[in-house]
């Protein structure tokens, strides 16, 4: 699901990051023809994702390594179950290790807390969304673990679609102005999604026929009132103060998106290690 121009750059971004010119511990300590043979091993439960960046890494440093694994990004790994094993040059293998592990721990945290939110609201109809709250640089890969986890992506960048927030609400002198000089500037293509936070605003909001309409940081009755004045006319989202506490039901009183920043910029990373198990010198 992403280009392999996108993963090679993100691969020797992070491998320029961690070698200078040479790793000094392993080049000065191991046989350059040393030989090994390794396992990645989960130390807990999680949803995988990043397999695939994780061997084109290794491979992409040295094409001498062997990955050997048959699981794949989404699937569900359980505490001790052996991932995939590694052999080759003792040294690759362990130049690699930390930058390895460092995207696949990632990824693997996103789409691990992506599917235990999502499984919070499976019996609604409700969608859960990413923000665009991610690391500078890794974006794509952060929005590529939500999808993995269960999730959807919301916009990719700022050019994907308009999005009227609270300071150009300010700025542009109100609703009405902001959304009338937005429509006379972009394409029939372009959707409109604006940000509200009171009922008044939802109403101007309506008036001016945008494609979506945030609710942002709304009591739940408030977002009741919000439905029902809507009538289906738009896309309602919801936005600020969601936890997996108030998820359910916020999701239950017929929201169409909740959007959360914390499926990617508060994730915590999935516990695996990488364990050499054979060394021929």
């Amino acid at each position: 699901m992403i280009n392999d121009i996108y993963i090679n750059k993100l691969i020797d971004k992070s491998l320029e990051e961690d070698i200078n010119y040479i790793d000094i511990a392993t080049d000065l300590i191991i046989p350059e023809y040393s030989k090994s043979s390794a396992i990645l091993m989960a130390k807990q439960d999680f949803i995988l994702c990043g397999i695939d960046i994780f061997t084109k890494l290794f491979k992409r440093f040295d094409n001498r390594i062997n990955i050997i694994t048959d699981k794949k990004d989404g699937d569900e790994i359980y505490n001790k179950e052996i991932i995939c094993q590694i052999e080759g040059p003792t040294r690759s293998i362990l130049t690699c290790e930390r930058t390895a592990l460092n995207i696949l721990q990632h990824l693997s945290g996103i789409s691990t807390n992506t599917n235990k939110i999502v499984n919070l609201i499976k019996e609604t109809d409700t969608t859960i969304t990413d923000t665009r709250k991610t690391i500078p640089g890794i974006r794509m890969f952060q929005k590529y673990a939500v999808m993995i986890g269960g999730g959807k992506n919301h916009r990719y960048n700022l050019s994907d679609m308009a999005m009227i927030k609270e300071n150009h609400i300010i700025s542009a002198g109100g609703i009405k102005n902001a959304v009338e000089t937005l429509r006379k500037k972009i394409s029939h293509t372009t959707k409109i999604e604006i940000e509200v936070t009171n009922i008044k605003e939802l109403y101007l909001a309506l008036q001016s026929k945008v494609d979506i309409i945030m609710l942002d940081n709304m009591e739940i009755q408030t977002m009741k009132d919000a439905i029902k004045i809507n009538n289906k006319k738009c896309i309602l989202e919801a936005s600020g103060n969601i936890t997996e506490e108030n998820i359910l039901e916020i999701a239950s009183i017929g929201i169409d998106v909740i959007s959360m920043g914390c499926l990617t910029h508060s994730v915590k990373a999935s516990d695996v290690s990488l364990i050499v198990t054979m060394n021929e010198n």
